[in-house]
């Protein structure tokens, strides 16, 4: 007989969604004793008069300040301006408002600020061969969050900046930055084009796909993932057609879904490509790593075949597959058509010349280490040939 062997640890987040999610965050920081938050969000967002008010009546006094410098990718001089703006400010709280960039560059500015380091003294680093994640023991500014955008982002404690001198994707990993609060507001998730919306829905829908790849045994992980797999199958397809903002909130859940339980099993091989794939792309990364998911789950079926059944029933509202490999990989290249996600990197500006580069700051990429079925640099050269 074969017996789970679980660790399944749910960190605590408290989640509002629908039209009063923002009435519950006065009291949220009464709980939590906030006084000054500073709010992180892009250029374009702050232009919405109507998120901005609301927002800004849910804080009332306790609003410290705006930081609208977040950029796409969180590059790293945006990262020190916010760290900045967080000391000058007395900040006690950060509100992410938007998207993946303003979540992320909450995190890494609030772990500058406490670690009162250089980014490459507390990034992820290898040390003698193996990726390590400095351990950072210094108190964190609790983060919140008022999504405009269904990204995995919500449940993670790792930030990635990008270096734009270098190219590199340095990677901050703290536990004490997850979100302490989600607030899911449709006036906010409709400030959000389309577009940006089904990327980063997107990239939920990978790595729910990928993370029931793994050959972890954890049922409550699955769970998670099949129903933000479900939930994405659902509504991924609705968003250019629904009058409503229904798609929006119902991927925002499926997207906290899929961050929570790929926390337990890993994301996989087609995330860390697209880490490196993405910013030397026209298109943004959740867009990538599911035009890369079809290639990378060929690549892995010889060790995930058992898996994919799984993959294959939710994505087929539950009929039973006779090859779940077949049918799975048939079923998303089914979705990503429908859809209108591109097959081939040359389609979205990758230049071939860029491949070296890419496979270079892939292996190095924390994702890489929990993957099904361990690549190669000549199995990624192989990988990327193909789908460019």
């Amino acid at each position: 007989m074969s017996f789970p062997s679980v660790r399944h640890v749910t960190p605590s987040v408290r989640v509002f969604a629908g039209e009063g999610a923002l009435t519950a965050l006065p009291r949220e920081f009464d709980r939590a004793g906030i006084r000054r938050a500073v709010v992180f969000c892009g250029a374009s967002i702050r232009r919405h008069t109507e998120a901005v008010a609301r927002v800004e009546s849910a804080l009332g006094d306790r609003l410290a300040g705006w930081f609208d410098g977040v950029r796409e990718h969180s590059p790293l001089p945006a990262v020190e301006h916010a760290r900045e703006v967080l000391e000058a400010t007395g900040a006690d709280a950060v509100v992410a408002l938007g998207g993946g960039s303003a979540i992320v560059t909450g995190r890494a500015a609030s772990i500058l600020l406490a670690e009162k380091a250089d980014v490459r003294d507390v990034c992820t680093r290898r040390v003698d061969g193996r990726l390590v994640s400095p351990k950072l023991d210094t108190p964190k500014i609790p983060q919140w969050i008022i999504p405009s955008t269904p990204t995995t982002a919500y449940a993670k404690a790792g930030s990635a900046v990008r270096d734009p001198e270098t190219g590199e994707r340095l990677a901050l990993f703290d536990p004490k930055t997850r979100a302490a609060g989600v607030f899911m507001d449709p006036v906010i998730a409709a400030t959000a084009p389309v577009p940006l919306v089904r990327s980063s829905a997107l990239n939920a829908f990978a790595m729910a796909v990928d993370g029931l790849q793994s050959d972890t045994d954890d049922p409550l992980a699955d769970a998670l993932l099949a129903y933000a797999l479900r939930l994405s199958r659902e509504w991924l397809p609705r968003l250019d057609v629904a009058s409503d903002g229904e798609p929006r909130l119902r991927l925002m859940l499926a997207a906290l879904l899929a961050g929570q339980g790929s926390d337990h099993t890993g994301t996989g091989l087609a995330q860390a490509l697209s880490h490196a794939v993405g910013p030397r792309s026209t298109v943004a990364n959740g867009t990538v790593e599911a035009m890369l998911l079809p290639p990378t789950m060929r690549f892995n079926t010889q060790v995930t075949k058992r898996r994919l059944v799984q993959v294959a029933e939710v994505l087929s509202g539950g009929h039973r597959p006779d090859d779940g490999a077949a049918e799975a990989i048939d079923a998303v290249e089914h979705l990503l058509a429908a859809v209108g996600v591109p097959r081939r990197l040359r389609d979205v500006g990758v230049d071939r010349a860029a491949l070296p580069e890419i496979i270079e700051h892939a292996m190095d990429d924390w994702a890489i280490t929990r993957v099904p079925r361990p690549a190669t640099r000549e199995d990624l050269e192989a990988l990327l040939d193909r789908v460019w």
